[in-house]
């Protein structure tokens, strides 16, 4: 089997050489900063999704949803400090697509402060609070987003109880993926507990 790993690893070696040398990509190149004074295009698979959008406007297929349930004293300022960095850090989240001249075009918003309005259900009967917070889950995760004027990414704080509370999260998928909400998820934690010390 080591014989095996071996040569299944050279081969993928040759292939990353091979690709390399057919698409012009000189190996070890320095990965340089497209200007954001031009027009940007999409990549391929954010055409594919704007086409779709297209051809279907106002539907929620692509929509992202994630609920993080958070128990325990919460920072509300440190948390919307740290989505906010997030937004910040992240130009894929502050992106919006328009057309020019019949073509998609990315656009790049300097700021993008993320709203984070506050629900409270601490006052109703237990099951009528987790009606409610089923309601918004589903309004969260249906709601449709308008690629053109943006955000790409909602959220919404509902206070459950005094030391539980759920955050919920939507994101466009033309600006995110599977592996980027975990990318999120991990600063989200990171920054919570910086700005919340």
């Amino acid at each position: 089997t080591d014989a095996l790993r071996a040569e299944i690893a050279a081969n993928q070696l040759e292939l990353l050489s091979w690709l390399r040398r057919a698409s012009g990509v000189e190996a070890g190149g320095e990965i340089v900063r497209v200007s954001r004074d031009g027009e940007l295009p999409l990549s391929f698979a954010q055409q594919r999704l704007w086409v779709v959008e297209q051809l279907s406007p106002g539907i929620a297929a692509y929509n992202m949803p994630l609920a993080i349930r958070l128990e325990g004293e919460l920072d509300r300022e440190a948390l919307s400090r740290s989505l906010d960095e997030i937004v910040s850090r992240h130009e894929a989240l502050r992106t919006r697509f328009v057309t020019v001249e019949g073509r998609a075009r990315q656009v790049i918003d300097e700021d993008a402060a993320v709203d984070l309005p506050l629900v409270d259900l601490r006052t109703r009967e237990a099951q009528a609070r987790e009606r409610e917070l089923s309601r918004l889950w589903r309004d969260a995760t249906l709601a449709v987003f308008e690629l053109s004027t943006g955000p790409l990414l909602r959220a919404r704080l509902v206070r459950v109880a005094e030391r539980e509370h759920v955050l919920m999260l939507t994101i466009h998928h033309i600006v995110s993926d599977g592996w980027s909400l975990e990318i999120l998820l991990r600063e989200l934690s990171a920054l919570y507990g910086a700005y919340s010390r």
